[in-house]
């Protein structure tokens, strides 16, 4: 059954990506179908949305950009032959089937992220669909406004997190399921539920991969896959952030040898929470590793985790540069930046926040910002990764700015071990970051005489 057709896109609700999607603006036919679901098994509905809508719009013109949604439902039937597809909106396509497995959402999900890495033919020429995707599932006996809401809930986190997102709706309220998840959480580690998936961050003057971020995942029993946004939070307020980070480091340990093994020598980025870099017990563990295993690590730390209690921070971190532990700062200039704090930190990267990379072609003053960062981290001896580069002219003009490092999705999204050996040693990264500068001569005469 597949309900895709212009006409119930024309009387969609128009959103252009902005905001929560009304649940009075989901297609009749779609409610109906939710609530005529079995009252066993798993009920589960996907909202898939255009991420880069705006992109496309400037590059194919409105009249073309407002039929894409058409295109991107084809494909999603043709990815999921036995779910029911129908336009919600111009950007937005709802996804609903059923399955008595709750991990179908996890692998529906990740069919639909294979699907899209697929260019699409538009009039000619090809061009690249982003796809973002939020999921929720729910037992059978669960209402489909509950359904509809959680799927909301999830397609408003990837828009955060950049990444697809699944929701379980079938807690009675978010206060049992967080108590539920923190539960669950304590026993994860032991049960083996956690794996790593690691961010390539490309060196463009080297044309290389120098190092990777590490970002821990759960696949939770029942759940399935629990991104860090749900249960990183409860970890630190139930103080199981301890165990969680020192098994991190471990892991990375292991895969650092995994990865030298064929012939990569990387160096390993991992989150450190705010609240152990006043544990002097976490700080003693941690260096304890690092220095048995000779791992070439690196801690990311953002400017709010110093804050909270300066004097200590800057000590522990002072002992984790002096093991050789690589120390970035993160997200800078998302939260309240302290060049008094800057200064005493032992970085050597200072990783620019998304938030001005994504507008970095589409604004006036976040180039500004970028290149003046860029010029401040360099002058106190740290090299810069920009953080969410998504398009080749991001990356261009960031190379141009004379920014050391780039992370996104335009390299890689997280991946797992086994899909990064296999990335390094395809080495595409490396024709893209060469070609880099051709188109942008002119660009970067204009930088380069500020």
């Amino acid at each position: 059954m597949r309900e895709i057709s212009h006409a119930q896109f024309e009387h969609g609700t128009a959103r252009g990506g902005r905001g929560p999607i009304d649940p009075g603006s989901l297609t009749a036919s779609s409610r109906d179908a939710i609530s005529q679901l079995s009252q066993t098994g798993w009920r589960f509905l996907i909202l898939a949305e255009i991420a880069n809508f705006g992109v496309l719009r400037r590059h194919l013109g409105r009249p073309r950009v407002d039929s894409l949604i058409v295109d991107v439902a084809a494909r999603i039937s043709e990815a999921l032959p036995d779910a029911r597809v129908v336009i919600a909106g111009r950007d937005v396509a709802e996804v609903a089937f059923e399955c008595e497995a709750r991990l179908a959402l996890d692998v529906s999900i990740a069919a639909l992220e294979v699907a899209f890495e697929r260019a699409f033919d538009i009039d000619g020429e090809s061009h690249t669909i982003q796809i973002r995707l939020g999921g929720a599932a729910a037992a059978g006996h669960r209402d489909e406004v509950h359904l509809i809401e959680e799927a909301e809930f999830a397609l408003s986190e990837a828009r955060t997190e950049r990444s697809p997102i699944a929701r379980d709706a079938t807690g009675n309220t978010a206060a049992i399921d967080r108590a539920e998840l923190a539960e669950d959480l304590t026993k994860a580690i032991e049960r083996e539920e956690l794996f790593l998936q690691y961010q390539p961050k490309v060196h463009l003057r080297r044309q290389e991969i120098t190092s990777v971020e590490a970002l821990v995942r759960w696949n939770h029993p029942t759940r399935g896959l629990v991104l860090p946004g749900d249960f990183i939070p409860l970890a630190e307020e139930s103080r199981d952030i301890v165990a969680l980070t020192l098994w991190t480091i471990r892991q990375s340990i292991k895969d650092q040898k995994t990865l030298a093994d064929h012939g990569h020598d990387l160096r390993i980025f991992i989150n450190i929470a705010g609240v152990l870099l006043a544990d002097t017990c976490f700080v003693r563990r941690a260096c304890a590793l690092v220095e048995a295993s000779g791992a070439r690590l690196g801690f990311e730390i953002t400017e709010t985790s110093v804050i909270r209690d300066p004097d200590s921070a800057i000590a522990n971190l002072k002992v984790f540069a002096e093991i050789g532990i690589v120390i970035a700062i993160d997200d800078y200039g998302a939260g309240l930046s302290s060049l008094a704090y800057l200064k005493q930190l032992p970085a050597r990267e200072l990783k620019i926040d998304k938030l001005f990379v994504t507008q970095l072609t589409s604004s006036n003053r976040d180039p500004l910002i970028v290149r003046s960062t860029i010029d401040l981290a360099h002058a106190l001896e740290m090299e810069v990764v920009a953080e969410g580069v998504e398009t080749q002219a991001a990356m261009a003009l960031l190379s141009v700015m004379g920014c050391d490092m780039i992370q996104g999705f335009l390299i890689s999204r997280p991946i797992n071990l086994d899909a990064l050996i296999h990335f390094m040693e395809d080495g595409k990264y490396q024709a893209m970051a060469a070609d880099l500068r051709a188109p942008f001569s002119r660009l970067a005469t204009v930088w380069k005489r500020g």
